[in-house]
């Protein structure tokens, strides 16, 4: 089973650059080819957040009619340039997004089958006072209900802002609150089942063990944010190849990730000959 997870799309209303300078829609419309042409088949697509730039309404319009071409199942998540409202207005038919019966966007979906099951668990950190994130404990609470439920069965745990250090200054002012991460991974650590926690964000692939699995970042199908690693670094972005990450998920082996590329390079070309010996 692959699950592709683009985040950080930064949509604007048509016509409206990001930051004076990144078209994002055309950069959504080549991930969503490239996802559509994939050689293997994709059974879902997560997007870990910031959907759009500003919160605005006409945003999530634009966003929605970018994201019909797309012809895979895909799963919607805030994150600090988002607004719950307005989502919920655009996309009304997308029932997950009222699952949690309260303001916050979480739900838990199965992505598998009963005999290679595979649960989606999706936490909404968004504050919308501050670029920094939250698991308050209503949204804690939800979370111990949905691992509870999982009943054992391999679960990835997703949220926007990643509950770790990065190291890149200006983004580690604004990922999820320290102490809430303390709880998380408390929560978490009691769930050995749980195969990854997966983020968005910081606009770069990271790699780090929390609560005894793996956290992760992937990188957004537009802009990267600079890898400087000075604490004082400037709070800037960078136009390197845009990507999105692949997870491969088999029972045996667990889920296996992927940094995967917008643009088509030249090749592919053969190692070997026809009869089987290395090319020199």
């Amino acid at each position: 089973m692959l699950i592709a997870q683009i985040s950080d799309l930064h949509i604007r209303q048509p016509g409206q650059l990001a930051y004076r300078r990144v078209d994002t829609a055309p950069f959504l419309v080549r991930c969503i080819e490239r996802l559509n042409t994939w050689v293997q088949p994709i059974t879902a697509v997560l997007i870990t957040g910031d959907l759009v730039d500003a919160g605005d309404p006409q945003e999530y319009a634009h966003l929605r009619t970018l994201l019909a071409a797309l012809k895979i199942p895909y799963y919607l998540m805030v994150g600090n340039h988002d607004r719950r409202v307005p989502l919920r207005d655009t996309f009304p038919d997308a029932t997950y997004l009222f699952e949690s019966r309260n303001r916050f966007i979480q739900y838990r979906v199965e992505l598998g089958s009963k005999a290679n099951p595979l649960h989606l668990i999706a936490l909404d950190s968004l504050d919308e006072s501050r670029s920094g994130g939250r698991l308050c404990s209503t949204r804690l609470a939800w979370l111990a209900q949905a691992l509870e439920d999982s009943q054992g069965a391999p679960t990835i745990v997703a949220l926007h802002h990643p509950p770790f250090r990065t190291g890149i200054g200006h983004m580690d002012d604004a990922i999820l609150d320290a102490g809430d991460s303390r709880l998380l991974a408390k929560l978490i650590s009691g769930h050995p089942n749980v195969e990854r926690v997966l983020c968005g964000h910081l606009h770069r692939p990271m790699h780090t063990r929390f609560a005894g699995t793996i956290a992760s970042t992937a990188p957004s199908p537009a802009h990267q944010v600079v890898l400087d690693l000075d604490p004082h670094a400037a709070s800037d972005f960078v136009m390197e190849p845009p990507a999105f990450t692949l997870h491969e998920w088999r029972a045996e082996t667990g889920l296996v990730s992927h940094h995967a590329y917008l643009e088509q390079f030249d090749g592919p070309y053969p190692f070997h000959e026809s009869d089987g010996s290395l090319i020199e």
